[in-house]
């Protein structure tokens, strides 16, 4: 599945010379928390977020300022910045201008990455370096929810060598006691372990082979040495 197949296409957009008042008003009356900013050609300049506006909010008429140490440490060219943000009436100056993008035809595992690392809720989708559409965190998690459940394209003997490294990698490997069994896609767990965790780890695995149908758990918990 591409970023294509689940990305939102009807964007609202606003250009760099939009007031600030406008920009507000779009994204309360859509429910939205932020807008990109394209030129003439629908090219991505920037983004206006939630945060973006808030900013503004902080610099308050009553003379409240913040910690004389930040004042200190924040260069010239950084209160200007900060001055601009905060009383800009344009999208071009309360924008965010390094934004990050990603082309239509990206995997979804390619968002999922982008979305972690650079902290962000969405990103714009781009074609030929042109928006055509928006890819949120929300987009990702509908199609999971919507995936077809994954077909069983192997044989028994394949899922059982499946299996097995399945087992190796979550650490459940040696079980000198559990046999397993493989007829047309089931699973068939059978012998003794030692503990109910372990037993729900065995299961847990097998479920997570592709091509399992479904999985027969006749697992005990062996006694403790000892016990009575």
């Amino acid at each position: 599945m591409q970023v294509r197949d689940v990305m939102t296409t009807k964007v609202i957009t606003v250009r760099p010379d939009t007031p600030v008042t406008e920009i507000a008003r779009l994204l309360v009356e859509n429910r939205i928390s932020g807008v990109p900013v394209v030129d003439e050609e629908n090219r991505v300049l920037g983004i206006v977020s939630e945060g973006d506006l808030i900013r503004r909010l902080e610099d308050t008429d009553d003379g409240r300022r913040r910690s004389w140490w930040l004042e200190l440490l924040a260069s010239p060219e950084r209160r200007a910045e900060e001055y601009v943000k905060a009383h800009g009436r344009l999208a071009r100056d309360i924008m965010t201008d390094l934004v990050t993008v990603i082309d239509e035809g990206a995997t979804l595992a390619e968002v999922a990455r982008l979305l972690e690392e650079k902290h962000v809720k969405r990103l714009p989708v781009v074609r030929d370096g042109k928006l055509v559409g928006i890819v949120s965190r929300a987009d990702l998690l509908r199609a999971l929810a919507l995936a077809p459940p994954q077909e069983a394209k192997l044989d028994d003997r394949a899922i059982r060598e499946k299996l097995l490294a399945e087992l190796e990698r979550a650490g459940q490997s040696y079980h000198p006691y559990v046999n397993i069994v493989v007829s047309d896609g089931v699973v068939h767990l059978w012998g003794f372990v030692g503990s109910a965790r372990e037993a729900e780890a065995m299961v847990l695995a097998a479920r997570n082979v592709p091509g399992v149908v479904s999985v027969d758990s006749h697992l005990a918990v062996r006694p403790a040495l000892g016990a009575v």
